[in-house]
């Protein structure tokens, strides 16, 4: 289908789509990659009278390290994220997740922060973003705002990003050297949502557990940390039990929403499996 009718705006800079965002009010949608608004668009179940696409502005991309720390630009890019050098040395949890996202033809043009903003469950950056312990920095009319990735997903596609606001910036603290990490994704295809998927990063010391995050994708309405299955491991050695106990744990927190990819007690057990195999892959790489 042909999407409704829209008028088009290319500000230059997060100022001025702030100020467009204002001036254009409720019937104004941001523009990141596209790849969830523009469908919508075309099947015409979103008909914004107004796009702000913030492709130009220069100062909402880029990966640099500051201090302790990576800034990641919301509108840079999945491939971008994939191939950087940096990324691959500091936050390699992040770049394992990228390569995960759709299919290099998505890759080029889907950003981070649209991907975070969406709010979608199904999205694989959310449960990144609680693995890996990032803030994001929001920007609009009354200034500048850091929240943590912890608590801004509030359900589904809802997060504490506020009407005239936009995502400028992703901040992620650089894990301690020997860390693990880990993302496990189960997919029926190329390109597909995950049926179910586990971020973990993961600290060891003296063979026990010292530290770990666990995130799942698409096990809930929105993405979930399992606070419990973490707790359960830490001063313990990975091993049967453990990883048993924590899969479980995980698994208890879930509430799958049955569709094409399974049926609700299918995407429970494939949680636990993704849980169970993203531990054993961080233990794997990490280093006590």
């Amino acid at each position: 289908m042909i999407p409704a009718g829209f008028d088009y705006h290319a500000p230059n800079s997060v100022a001025d789509a702030i100020k467009l965002l204002g001036d254009l009010g409720p019937d104004a949608r941001l523009l990141a990659g596209g790849h969830s608004l523009l469908p919508m668009m075309k099947l015409r179940f979103a008909q914004p009278a107004h796009l702000i696409d913030l492709g130009r502005i220069a100062e909402l991309r880029g990966i640099a390290q500051v201090g302790d720390a990576i800034h990641i630009g919301a509108m840079t890019t999945e491939h971008e994220l994939l191939h950087s050098a940096l990324l691959a040395e500091k936050l390699p949890l992040l770049v394992d997740g990228a390569g995960w996202i759709a299919d290099p033809q998505v890759r080029y043009k889907g950003t981070i922060g649209g991907d975070i903003s969406h709010g979608d469950p199904g999205n694989d950056h959310p449960a990144l973003m609680l693995a890996l312990d990032a803030s994001f920095v929001l920007r609009g009319p009354k200034g500048e705002r850091v929240l943590k990735a912890d608590g801004y997903f509030l359900g589904l596609y809802s997060t504490q990003l506020e009407d005239g606001e936009i995502l400028a910036q992703i901040r992620i603290p650089i894990p301690a050297a020997g860390s693990g990490w880990s993302y496990q994704k189960l997919k029926r295809k190329t390109g597909d949502f995950a049926t179910a998927a586990t971020a973990v990063l993961l600290q060891m010391s003296g063979g026990k557990v010292a530290k770990v995050n666990i995130a799942l994708t698409n096990a809930g309405p929105t993405a979930l940390k399992a606070r419990a299955a973490e707790d359960s491991l830490l001063g313990k050695p990975i091993d049967e039990a453990s990883l048993g106990e924590a899969a479980r744990l995980a698994m208890g927190i879930c509430e799958p929403t049955p569709d094409q990819r399974g049926d609700a007690e299918y995407k429970l057990a494939m949680t636990g499996e993704m849980t169970r195999r993203a531990l054993q892959a961080a233990h794997a790489r990490a280093k006590s």
